[in-house]
């Protein structure tokens, strides 16, 4: 392919058109086909001679492709957005008309792909340059691959196995890619809604499910759905390929916080086996009531969690990490009636010296409020007064609820 001349590669495209062989046209428009890296192909006018080959609108989706194959070479990814964005709406009314027939959903994969790389690279350079605003290019694409969705979602008249429907899965992945990029995860309410009313939602290829599974998971988890995360991640890592390593260590990066926020804390050798120790005091740390260490450990790998997205999670961790060092105080004293100065002290001694007696109460209260503690606080008496019956009562019994 790199030595091809225009007119063969233009009578390749023109065939796969004809035959309808969506595989084949997708590598023709694919910048993952080494075609897109030869020379004679990078051009800046192709109009003349695409209008000679194709009908509308598919002599402007590939003189549009090989004008951003020009602009690539040249290493403006900005204008090879643009050309990208042409390849994608001249598809979709090509698509359009396609009735009863899903054979070009394989082109719709690659374009819509390229067009989500490009649109980042696109945002890159313009922020190196101080021009436009982050994520500008991704959110307009989302618009974009939305017009494909659309015609995916709405077609209703093929039989299912026909169906555009089937490349709406796919579509999700790729704007939930753009969403979470851009943190807009709002917008990932209908499509959520959309994929789960979908009748052929457990009919999908299992590699789609994952990461649909995956980012599900994720916005379960910002949205403090600690039970549907978990359900959703744990889909994900169980069906991950297991010669992918690498994605699986992705999910357990989520899977983990979730995990421990229900309470079930990882084994050092299982964090180990993945590279992900990094975890392994925050787990020690919480499961202990040890505060010093967990807000060490927060602070030494605070770099990390940061950039994969986890620190408030994690920060959350105290709620549980207080629990237990209050159970502590409760397993050492073995009395139902426990002074406050008690636990005041117990916090003192874990490095919390900035706290007083009122601070502590609230502490308590916010505890039994979120069914961490079983019992009431006498203010007269200044005492936590906790049930005579399983008064720190297990994680997994009102957290998974």
């Amino acid at each position: 392919m790199a030595h091809t001349s225009l007119n063969q590669y233009l009578t390749q495209v023109d065939e796969a058109i004809n035959s309808r062989d969506g595989d084949s046209l997708a590598e023709l428009v694919s910048f993952k086909h080494p075609h897109v890296a030869n020379s004679r192909l990078q051009l800046e006018r192709p109009e003349t001679q695409c209008e000679q080959w194709f009908e509308p609108p598919y002599d402007e989706m590939i003189a549009a492709h090989l004008k951003c194959t020009w602009c690539v070479a040249s290493h403006d990814f900005v204008e090879a957005y643009a050309y990208q964005s042409v390849v994608v709406q001249s598809f979709n009314k090509a698509f359009q008309s396609h009735k009863d027939d899903k054979w070009a959903l394989p082109v719709m994969y690659a374009v819509t792909l390229d067009l989500r790389k490009f649109a980042h690279s696109a945002d890159i350079q313009l922020t190196k340059k101080g021009k436009g605003k982050p994520g500008e290019k991704l959110e307009k694409a989302a618009d974009t691959m939305l017009g494909c969705f659309r015609i995916c979602a709405a077609d209703s008249r093929a039989s299912l196995e026909d169906s555009k429907k089937w490349g709406m899965l796919y579509l999700v992945n790729q704007l939930f890619k753009i969403y979470f990029k851009t943190n807009n995860l709002q917008l990932c309410k209908p499509l959520i809604r959309a994929i789960e009313s979908s009748s052929i939602r457990d009919g999908f290829s299992i590699s789609q499910r994952v990461t649909y599974r995956y980012y599900t998971g994720r916005k379960a988890m910002f949205d403090n759905d600690f039970k549907s995360a978990e359900e959703y991640l744990m889909f994900a890592f169980q069906r991950c390929h297991r010669s992918s390593r690498s994605n699986k260590r992705l999910v357990l990066i989520y899977l983990l916080p979730v995990k421990m926020m229900l309470g079930h804390m990882p084994k050092v050798s299982f964090l180990k086996k993945y590279d992900l120790l990094q975890f392994a005091d925050i787990a020690k740390a919480t499961s202990t009531g040890n505060l010093r260490l967990l807000n060490q450990a927060m602070e030494e790998h605070e770099a990390f969690f940061v950039k994969c997205g986890v620190y408030l999670i994690l920060e959350k961790l105290k709620t549980i990490t207080y629990r237990n060092l209050f159970k502590k105080v409760y397993l050492l004293m073995k009395v139902h009636q426990l002074p406050i100065d008690a636990f005041l002290t117990a916090l003192k001694f874990m490095g919390v010296d900035d706290v007083d007696s009122d601070e502590v109460q609230c502490l308590l209260a916010n505890q039994i409020y979120q069914g961490y503690i079983k019992g009431y606080i006498s203010h007269q008496h200044q005492k936590l007064v906790i049930s005579k019956q399983n008064p720190f009562p297990p994680l997994e019994t009102f957290l998974s609820s």
